[in-house]
């Protein structure tokens, strides 16, 4: 993997309460035909951080361009929270409080850890700037995803 700049959070798009984890999401992303997960890591219901693929392979979660020029897949960690719809399937911050507290401080350590990280965004900031005015407004998003603000929620974490 390049140089490591940007943290992607993403959602696992399952309903509120249904808990999933690395395993399970391992096994979707091969039957896509991915070479394992496509997400660093995955955020259960209770907290809990699992490691999924390695740093020292590009990632397979956001196929969007950075700063760079250059897909995210080559130079960012993709975080997935399980979760992100409602009860009926529709988006929704379904974070549960151990969720919140747990991708803070594993953002906070990344950061830390990556001293290049120079933003950290959710999955739909990712989507195309349609209108070229630089922002990509909500109705610019190609999905909902993680289905809250991530830059404004963690841009106190970085430097």
């Amino acid at each position: 993997m390049n140089k490591i700049d940007a943290i992607v959070v993403h959602c696992s798009a399952t309903k509120v309460g249904q808990d999933i984890g690395k395993k399970e999401i391992n096994q979707m992303h091969v039957a896509r035909g991915f070479q394992c997960i496509g997400y660093n890591y995955v955020v259960r219901l209770d907290g809990t951080v699992e490691v999924g693929r390695s740093l020292t392979i590009d990632g397979a979660h956001c196929n969007s361009k950075g700063f760079s020029g250059v897909s995210y897949n080559k130079h960012s960690i993709g975080i997935c929270y399980i979760g992100g719809l409602d009860e009926n399937g529709n988006a929704a911050d379904t974070r549960t409080p151990e969720q919140k507290e747990a991708l803070r401080e594993l953002i906070a350590k990344l950061i830390k850890q990556y001293p290049d990280i120079k933003e950290v965004l959710g999955h739909r900031d990712t989507s195309p700037d349609l209108d070229g005015d630089g922002i990509v407004e909500p109705y610019e998003w190609t999905k909902m995803c993680p289905c809250f603000d991530a830059a404004e929620e963690y841009k106190d974490l970085l430097p």
